[in-house]
């Protein structure tokens, strides 16, 4: 039976909250870790809405899950509020013009993404009682994901152990089922030590930590030409060990971001920079030891639940904009560049339309491979259970990620039409799975025999605890 249109009713009616829920959050970056009054924030809305509520989940303060439902199958659905640093942006406004000058932002729109799922796990727990049906949804409110990888902690500590799906979404500038492809990673922060010295009266007693962290760079960068050309690493400097040029810097420290299409190919990798590493302080006759911080692994495909996914935006249509949406849409295109422009179309797999600012047509489930994909924690959880994505369109074509254009349209009309539309397709996907056992059944088969064909490497250590100290750069 087909619920479509009273579960879409549902998320139309909460709505108006949900917005309100997104812009509070936005109007409150918080780093990752550190997202305490956006957490704050998503277990009212929970409460409010009825649901069960646990907070501190794996051991992170930020990690919050509602329940609703009895028994059945456990559907979650997946939402995120950290920001990014250093991306402060008024709201609305076509021009840089931060709120506080070196302050964050949500550059990647994650007060969108939890919004929009909190409110689709809503629709979906009334959706239930009302029908009498047995089942459990599930909203997890997942801290750190700009490089904290917390959903790979909260898998490790065993917080999806009887989920039997997972649904996500996140911001884009069109909408279409998310195709299943990223890059896995690991975080390493590599510290060296030296000896300080006075570098004009006594230079030869000092062992600069921070000329190993230099020849480090220098030793990576060499490295780009010999290996695999998916792979990137990137890397920035926590600490240069003082501001003084006329001190030998006795400590520095770097922190490396390696990643590769696959988790044994970011394992490889990470032992060459280690080498380099090790190879920088034998230079310089210092020490380096390094701390992982997080990890990544790739995601795994389902097509069974892709395939359901893509039924509902085919059934629900693409989002709707207004004029006013598209003027503030035409506004934030005058500030990029045509290669932005170029690329966003390139990413989807999509044609340009001339004079198009918002897109109000799909992404289909056929179209091309993406061009450039990064990393995402999503991809831990689905290799514990299947999981699918969608891609939601609120901003407008050629926003570049991470970005104060992005922060700017965070709480434009568009933002909130776009909330509401990708909350639609997740509450129906829910729906699907409620209504029909065997797509359950046929996507964890999907599941099981991709996982058995591929090496199962668990991106994040055993004795590696969560970073809540990582918003401090420490």
């Amino acid at each position: 039976m087909d619920n479509s249109e009273e579960i879409w009713r549902r998320v139309e009616a909460k709505r108006p909250r949900f917005s309100e829920l997104s812009d509070r959050v936005w109007a409150t970056p918080e780093l990752n870790y550190a997202e305490h009054r956006s957490a704050a924030a998503h277990a009212e809305a929970l409460a409010a809405e009825g649901f069960r509520v646990t907070s501190g989940i794996a051991g992170i303060p930020t990690a919050v899950m509602g329940e609703a439902g009895e028994e059945g199958p456990v559907i979650a659905i997946l939402g995120e509020y950290d920001a990014l640093p250093g991306l402060s942006q008024e709201a609305g406004v076509a021009e840089h013009r931060p709120v506080e000058n070196g302050g964050s932002g949500h550059g990647c729109g994650h007060n969108l993404l939890g919004a929009a799922s909190l409110l689709a796990a809503a629709a979906v727990k009334d959706w239930l009682a009302a029908k009498g049906l047995k089942g459990r949804v599930r909203y997890y409110g997942c801290p750190a994901e700009e490089g904290g990888s917390a959903k790979g902690f909260m898998v490790r500590d065993g917080a999806f152990d009887d989920v039997d799906i997972a649904i996500c979404w996140h911001p884009a500038a069109f909408s279409g089922v998310n195709k299943p492809r990223s890059l896995a990673c690991m975080e390493v922060d590599f510290s060296f030590t030296g000896r300080s010295s006075h570098a004009a009266a006594a230079p030869h007693l000092g062992r600069s930590a921070l000329d190993a962290v230099e020849l480090m760079n220098v030793g990576v960068n060499y490295m780009r030409e010999h290996m695999p050309s998916h792979a990137r690493i990137h890397y920035a400097l926590q600490d240069a060990g003082g501001i003084a040029p006329n001190v030998v810097q006795g400590k520095a420290r770097v922190r490396y971001l390696v990643r590769s299409q696959t988790m044994a190919e970011v394992l490889a990798l990470l032992e060459r920079v280690r080498k380099v590493a090790r190879g920088a302080a034998l230079m310089t006759e210092t020490s380096v030891t390094d701390r992982v911080l997080s990890a990544d692994a790739e995601l795994v495909a389902n097509p069974p639940l892709e395939q359901a996914m893509e039924e509902n935006f085919l059934r629900l249509g693409p989002p709707r904009f207004d004029e006013a949406d598209k003027d503030l849409a035409r506004q934030m295109q005058a500030t990029f560049t045509p290669d932005e422009i170029e690329s966003a179309y390139r990413r989807a797999g999509l044609a340009p339309i001339p004079g198009e600012v918002l897109a109000e047509r799909l992404v289909p489930l056929s179209a091309p491979e993406p061009a450039g994909v990064g990393s995402t924690d999503v991809g831990t959880v689905s290799w514990k259970v299947p999981t699918v994505q969608a891609r939601g369109a609120t901003y407008a074509i050629g926003t570049p990620g991470h970005s104060w254009q992005l922060v700017a349209q965070g709480k434009a009309p568009a933002a909130h039409k776009g909330l509401e539309h990708v909350a639609k397709i997740m509450a129906g996907t829910a729906v699907d799975l409620f209504q029909d056992p065997e797509l359950v059944a046929r996507a964890k088969a999907d599941h099981a025999a991709r996982t058995a064909e591929m090496p199962d490497v668990f991106p994040i250590p055993k004795d590696v605890p969560p970073p809540l100290d990582m918003a401090a750069g420490h």
